[in-house]
């Protein structure tokens, strides 16, 4: 059969595919929602009130996903009100989940470099502290160069020289602490956020900005998208039970007449199928004919998009002619 009249028909996920589906769906639901706690919870120290502010914040997540779900289930049934409704309560509580979202990544990426900050902090302060120690070793130096200058080598000089023995010990020490000081671990976002500021130009605060808003929204857009595929699955599944539903995207209006014809024929078991050259019963018996659909019921159904009723009723019409017949193991075969 032809590209543009060929139906595109696809069977139920398996296992492995809706494992992964809901396995995706609840890993983004869950960090979705703990974002938005931490952004809830930091509104007030009051534990009835973090509790209740906790409570709003799993509410808004739930009610975010359940508003996605229920516009997918609208607009497949064709409410496009209802559907633009719910499309319109789920921006607002998406709005509210990217915000809690940029609060809480926020939040951890500012303890990174907060940390970060503190062990600069303690290297800059022994930094100083040798580098107090160096100044004054200098003033030393040339208190030195004016006691001899004055003829005072003995007793100013020397004591100048053991002021700067000592000075020097310190300095030893001091440098030896610092050294010994834990490295400071540049964290992965911490890399990336300076990456970025130096790439776009900008300052570390405005790429971590960027980087932040970036996240929050690609997150609730992964939620809403395995939301809507589970969705999708759900509805093709129920429709792949029913075989004399319609199908829930037909290529076009003829296609769904001819589908609709045979299936109105086929209600009849002896009426015998419209052989019309228009017709999908001679296009069927042409590509059997042909060698270029398989002889099976289940092919003919799959390519053409058939109730398991129609077909039965075209195999039996086919065995009439002659056309088709049934080998020992129960599988047909063109004889035609």
């Amino acid at each position: 059969m032809s590209a543009p009249t060929k139906m595109a028909l696809r069977f139920p996920k398996g296992r492995f595919a809706m494992l992964s589906v809901y396995s995706f769906t609840g890993a983004a639901i869950v960090a979705s929602t703990i974002f938005s706690l931490l952004l809830f919870l930091s509104l007030d120290d009051n534990p009835l009130m973090q509790w209740l502010f906790g409570a709003l914040a799993v509410i808004f997540e739930a009610g975010k996903f359940y508003a996605w779900y229920e516009f997918g289930e609208r607009r497949a049934h064709g409410n496009y009100v209802g559907a633009l409704s719910a499309l319109a309560f789920y921006l607002i509580l998406a709005l509210i989940s990217i915000g809690g979202s940029i609060g809480g990544i926020n939040s951890a990426t500012n303890a990174a470099q907060s940390e970060q900050r503190q062990a600069q902090a303690q290297i800059d302060a022994y930094n100083r502290q040798i580098n107090a120690i160096e100044q004054q070793i200098t003033l030393n130096n040339q208190a030195a160069e004016r006691y001899i200058e004055l003829d005072r080598i003995a007793t100013g000089v020397a004591r100048l020289q053991k002021e700067n023995n000592q000075l020097r010990k310190e300095q030893q020490q001091l440098a030896l602490e610092r050294d010994s000081l834990p490295a400071v671990a540049q964290g992965s976002i911490l890399g990336l956020i300076s990456n970025l500021a130096n790439t776009l130009g900008v300052s570390a605060d405005q790429a971590q900005s960027w980087l932040v808003i970036f996240l929050s929204v690609l997150l609730d857009v992964f939620a809403a998208f395995f939301v809507g595929v589970i969705g999708e699955e759900q509805r093709f599944r129920h429709w792949y039970r029913q075989p004399h539903a319609t199908p829930p995207t037909p290529l076009n209006t003829k296609e769904s007449s001819r589908v609709n014809e045979i299936d109105t024929e086929s209600t009849t078991p002896s009426e015998v199928p419209n052989e019309d050259v228009d017709s999908p019963y001679a296009d069927i018996k042409a590509a059997l004919a042909a060698k270029t659909l398989r002889c099976s019921k289940k092919a003919v159904m799959a390519e053409y998009a058939l109730s398991q009723e129609a077909v039965d009723t075209l195999f039996t019409h086919l065995q009439q002619q002659g056309l088709v017949a049934k080998k020992p193991n129960h599988h047909y075969h063109w004889v035609g």
